[in-house]
């Protein structure tokens, strides 16, 4: 008989399956599908378009922004047999790769040996820069050009850098970098001076809103509108990771999923619980905060996301109190309802004793990623914000 820590894990390991399977299946396979870098894609076009690629470019920003989607189709744009003998002169058409040569083909299946992907977190040392440094002379198997995507390139060591770099100054004509990095701060200055750079931004509510809309549409699933909201705002502007919760969702969910469904499943406390916790602040409560507190760590919520709503949506109360026309710019995630009841709360609040407790709650969030018991953090934060 299996145990049920057994099945626990195979449900995990199943759920986490499906959610990369939806992400998987939804990567833009052109430049018009990339959501909320309109930027990059122009520039990127306009230097197909001119003939003036890079031989080096670096893509920075967050996590699950876009960074090696784009440059799979900046590989597979420069390989594409369509462009190679495109007349862009003459044709209006939109410049994208045409999905259906075999080098657009074989990059999608991921088995094009001239698309070579290196994860630096894992392939960090001298000997794997100077095994692609022997990669790089010979000249392409079956594409116009060798692209060379390092993902975490800032993890690479100084000796790895040192060894890059010297390719870098002497690129051969077939060779492309694409290098991608979530901080660009710990790049070398050398490697820095010979790439293009290009920052990603994370992606606004709205925009990851449309974004899995469109996939929900495709799915055929009853969600609502809620639901997609709350995912997009948790997702903190990163499109993979709101794509793998929606096919988290999706993998637990039967019919029609409603949002306390995903806040159990994702352990997250509703709004409700920061209204409750507000109100409770603002009656100075002290038993009762504790008490409410403690509940929600006993129920298995996760408290460091609590710290971050209850931050966040007194962080809009803090501006509403400025000027309540604000509150349509400040909480255009939330309904009107929701909007009316921050108004009301905000009316009975210093705005002083907002800012101390912002500041608190913020510092106790970052706490409890260093704490043996997230519950510590919160319970002094509320010794020291309620003055006991």
């Amino acid at each position: 008989m299996k145990s049920a820590a057994a099945d626990s894990c195979f449900m995990s390991h199943v759920l986490c399956c499906m959610s990369l399977v939806l992400y998987r299946k939804y990567r833009p396979k052109t430049f018009a599908e990339i959501s909320g870098q309109k930027h990059i894609v122009e520039t990127l076009v306009n230097a197909i378009k001119s003939g003036r690629v890079a031989h080096a470019y670096l893509f920075c920003g967050p996590r699950g922004t876009g960074k090696t989607t784009m440059a799979r189709l900046l590989a597979k744009a420069l390989n594409c047999e369509k462009l190679l003998t495109f007349n862009f002169k003459l044709s209006t058409d939109p410049i994208e790769p045409c999905n259906k040569c075999l080098s657009c083909q074989s990059i999608n299946d991921g088995n094009a040996l001239d698309i070579i992907e290196i994860d630096a977190a894992s392939n960090r040392g001298i000997n794997e820069i100077r095994d692609l440094r022997e990669g790089v002379k010979f000249s392409p198997a079956a594409l116009k050009y060798k692209v060379f995507i390092i993902d975490e390139v800032h993890m690479l060591t100084k000796e790895a850098f040192n060894a890059l770099l010297k390719t870098l100054e002497e690129p051969p004509q077939h060779a492309i970098f694409i290098l991608a990095t979530t901080e660009a701060n710990k790049i070398p200055a050398t490697i820095l001076s010979r790439c293009q750079r290009f920052d990603f931004r994370k992606l606004s509510v709205n925009e990851i809103i449309e974004r899995l809309n469109g996939i929900i549409k495709k799915e055929g699933i009853d969600c609502g509108d809620d639901v997609v909201s709350f995912i997009a705002t948790i997702s903190d502007g990163g499109l993979r990771d709101a794509e793998s919760l929606l096919g988290q969702i999706i993998s637990v969910s039967s019919g029609k999923i409603d949002l306390e469904t995903v806040q159990d499943v994702l352990g997250i406390a509703d709004m409700r619980d920061v209204y409750a916790f507000v109100d409770l602040l603002i009656n100075n409560n002290h038993q009762e905060i504790f008490k409410f507190i403690n509940n929600l760590f006993n129920q298995g919520k996760d408290m460091a996301e609590f710290m971050r709503s209850s931050s966040n949506y007194l962080r809009k109360m803090m501006i509403c109190q400025i000027d309540n026309a604000l509150v349509a710019t400040v909480a255009k995630d939330m309904t009107r309802e929701q909007q009316v009841n921050l108004c009301s709360q905000a009316q009975k609040f210093e705005n002083a004793k907002i800012h101390k407790i912002v500041a608190r709650l913020v510092d106790a969030e970052n706490q409890i990623k260093k704490s043996f018991s997230p519950i510590i953090p919160i319970e002094l934060a509320m010794i020291d914000i309620l003055g006991i």
